[in-house]
Formats: structure tokens, C-alpha cells, sequence
């Protein structure tokens, strides 16, 4: 895996989460009783983003070691990003 997927990868991820700290904070200064369906909506958004992203590199790769690092690499920074907001914003 070469650098430049790590880092386009970790450009995802931090994209994503800002997004939702923003937005959280946006839709809380605006209308509190709507946070859980933006957290619903935006949870939904990046997971499939994340699942788009994995079939797409899944299907352009050659190489199956290399695919199957690269999900792993993804699902983890994708749960370490869950985590990450979560703990900022509650």
C-alpha cells in the first residue's frame, strides 16, 4: 500500500469527521430536537461513503493482499473516526 492511499485515506476520514462536527453544531445551535436524525442521516452518509470507497478500490486492485490491507487499514480508521466524534461531541 503506498503512501499517498494512506494519506488520501486519512484526508477522507478527517473530512468526514469535521463534516459531522460542524454539522452538529450547526443543527444544535439551530434545532437540538433534530440532532438524533442528523446523527441517523450522517452515520448513514459515512457508511456508505466508507462501503463506496472499499468497492471501488476492491474493484480497481489487482492484488488481493494488498485489497485486503487496505479494507482492514479502512474499517479501522473508520472506527477509530466513530470514536474519535463521538467522544468530542457527547
Amino acid at each position: 500500500m503506498s503512501a499517498l492511499t494512506v494519506f488520501l485515506s486519512l484526508l477522507f476520514f478527517t473530512t468526514l469527521g469535521t463534516a459531522y462536527v460542524k454539522g452538529y453544531d450547526f443543527v444544535r445551535s439551530r434545532k437540538p430536537g433534530s440532532l438524533v436524525t442528523f446523527y441517523l442521516i450522517i452515520a448513514t452518509v459515512r457508511m456508505l461513503f466508507t462501503a463506496t470507497v472499499v468497492a471501488i478500490y476492491a474493484y480497481f486492485s489487482d492484488d488481493r493482499e494488498c485489497t485486503v490491507s487496505f479494507v482492514a487499514m479502512f474499517m479501522g480508521m473508520y472506527v477509530l473516526m466513530m470514536i474519535v466524534t463521538l467522544i468530542m461531541r457527547h
